[in-house]
């Protein structure tokens, strides 16, 4: 297994749990009208793609387990890229959709290799 496995594993877990956390008791209206809200949760899921991107590139087959990684990817590219493109809609749904998928996926990754990385 490629040592930075376990941490771009341990990135996308906390990236997930800080957007469910971010929205928790929000409602999309309140998320649409609040800047700082919106830039956070779309920090979390920048981080999301770039650890999914590079876990493709160190280990396809585990990026295989991890479902719509090349939406996962191409989200993260089109936030970076064409960040005045996005769409808050978009980004609820994956929210409310896709979130809790991706996040269990992740968590029964790093349960099959022993778990987050060491900390120094």
């Amino acid at each position: 297994m490629p040592p930075k496995l376990p941490k771009y594993l341990f990135d996308i877990q906390q990236a997930c749990e800080f957007v469910r956390q971010f929205v928790s008791g929000k409602s999309f209206a309140e998320y649409i009208a609040d800047p700082l809200l919106k830039a956070a949760v779309e920090r979390k899921f920048e981080i999301i793609g770039e650890a999914v991107g590079q876990i493709a590139k160190l280990d396809p087959a585990i990026a295989t387990r991890i479902t719509a990684a090349k939406r996962i990817v191409a989200f993260r590219n089109l936030l970076i890229h064409n960040y005045w493109d996005v769409a808050d809609d978009l980004v609820w749904g994956i929210i409310e959709k896709h979130l809790p998928v991706l996040e269990g996926e992740v968590n029964q990754l790093l349960h099959e290799i022993g778990g987050p990385p060491a900390r120094p």
